[in-house]
């Protein structure tokens, strides 16, 4: 009778100590001495550097249309169709060298300048090459989106583009649907893209230090990874309730397999 109260024990015990709780669900606690309860976020993620494969929308503007039609041929066809397929067949692809194919100027190197160095390298290019000072032209770049990949536990894995200049990884992961309860929130994996490669990156999103991570603010084509809770390998309930049910249905099979084997 002993050993059997003995795993009775043991089994309750690693069942109530298995359940998710509040420390392992909520985002941005403070966990401290109360002082960072009021963060506010000062630094703002550092301009992003343009990479390979990265897709650029790039308009040309002056008082005159006519006079910078040839640079923007499919700007009627992008108001129309303002979604993925659109961006990427009518906007202007990096390639492998880091060079935009544009028209007049040909092929202008863009890899590692940020937005603002490229509309200003675009601008004084067209100056010298083709306009005058007086034509009054204005060039504006742009992202075309901010794409990202979102797996593991989540409300719905998959690749994810937000047309937003600013993404922090929870808007990111809410749009992907949240992390599901079995989620470990406290070490979430960023996956970025540098030019000597990918690297692997951790951050905890139930502490509130998580806002001045570099890796708070997402990149394009950054995947955010979710992995489970240790909790959901050995198939724990995710509540008390959950727990206690299950204990109950250990405990109905053990005492009807105790009194089983004594009757024999």
């Amino acid at each position: 009778m002993k050993r059997y109260f003995l795993v009775i024990l043991l089994v309750i015990g690693v069942l109530l100590n298995s359940c998710i709780t509040n420390k392992d669900l909520v985002y941005l606690q403070d966990k401290g001495d109360g002082t960072e309860s009021s963060l506010i976020l000062n630094e703002l993620p550092k301009p992003y550097k343009v990479q390979v494969s990265d897709i650029l929308s790039i308009n040309v503007k002056a008082l005159d249309k006519e006079l910078v039609g040839i640079f923007n041929p499919v700007e009627s066809a992008n108001n129309n169709m303002q979604n993925d397929a659109g961006l990427y067949f009518n906007g202007f692809t990096v390639d492998l060298h880091g060079n935009i194919e544009f028209p007049i100027l040909g092929e202008i190197n863009v890899l590692g300048f940020t937005i603002d160095e490229i509309e200003t390298k675009v601008e004084s290019e067209l100056l010298k090459q083709y306009f005058k000072e007086t034509a009054e032209i204005f060039v504006t770049v742009k992202l075309s989106g901010l794409r990202y990949t979102v797996t593991g536990e989540v409300g719905g894995t998959g690749v994810y583009t937000l047309f937003q200049d600013r993404v922090n990884i929870i808007e990111a992961l809410a749009n992907a649907g949240d992390i599901s309860q079995t989620g470990d929130r406290k070490d979430v994996l960023v996956i970025r893209q540098y030019p000597d490669g990918q690297k692997i990156h951790h951050i905890d999103l139930t502490d509130i230090k998580a806002m001045k991570s570099p890796f708070y603010f997402i990149q394009p084509n950054d995947i955010i990874l979710v992995k489970p809770l240790k909790r959901k390998s050995i198939g724990a309930g995710q509540t008390a309730i959950q727990n206690i049910t299950t204990i109950s249905s250990i405990l109905s099979v053990l005492v009807s397999t105790y009194f089983l084997t004594r009757n024999l």
